[in-house]
């Protein structure tokens, strides 16, 4: 039997974990790129053995996908760009969040709604590079090459889609934030 559950934040709920992000992003902001991403990364290798739930599982698949955003050489995201994915990252390097990780079975939720927050922030970022990916994948696949290379090296072939993908990102961000839209991202700052 399943069961779901549908969970609406206030302003007042969004303020909350605005302010966690805000003072996760001060604690962060000593820490190198490669310091955010490590400790970012510590929480998806901390994840229990036991079974946990499949929403918070899901929403940890995403946090994956934004740091490999981030650490795909390859892909080569903009310095600025990256600075945003980063600013997200912070609240998964602070060790101390809402909900300690080790409180049984709830200990994950305050990651899997910042997560959620995340990626409705960095949608034309992630969209762009799972894009990127698929393309990268399949052409791979066609030419033979193994694409678990490819994240650690550019290669001609792919740089005019790499390029084309970051300028659909810019776009897809201009489309999400201006154009009478009434929502702006809140999370994150650069540093």
């Amino acid at each position: 039997m399943s069961l779901d559950i549908t969970i609406q934040l206030g302003d007042d709920d969004l303020d909350h974990f605005i302010e966690a992000m805000q003072r996760a992003q001060v604690k962060a902001a000593g820490l190198s790129a490669q310091q955010i991403v490590d400790a970012a990364s510590k929480l998806l290798v901390d994840v229990p053995t036991t079974k946990i739930p499949d929403f918070i599982k899901d929403r940890l698949d995403k946090l994956d996908q934004m740091l490999q955003l981030v650490v795909d050489e390859g892909y080569g995201l903009p310095e600025e760009d990256r600075k945003r994915v980063l600013s997200c990252l912070a609240y998964f390097a602070d060790p101390q969040d809402i909900i300690p990780d080790n409180v049984p079975v709830i200990g994950f939720l305050d990651d899997a709604i910042m997560i959620e927050l995340c990626v409705r922030e960095l949608k034309p970022e992630i969209d762009s590079y799972g894009d990127f990916v698929l393309y990268r994948n399949q052409e791979a696949a066609r030419r033979g090459v193994d694409p678990v290379s490819l994240k650690t090296q550019r290669v001609d072939w792919l740089e005019t889609r790499r390029l084309e993908a970051h300028e659909a990102m810019r776009s897809r961000r201009r489309e999400g934030y201006g154009s009478g839209s009434t929502w702006a991202p809140t999370l994150f700052r650069t540093r």
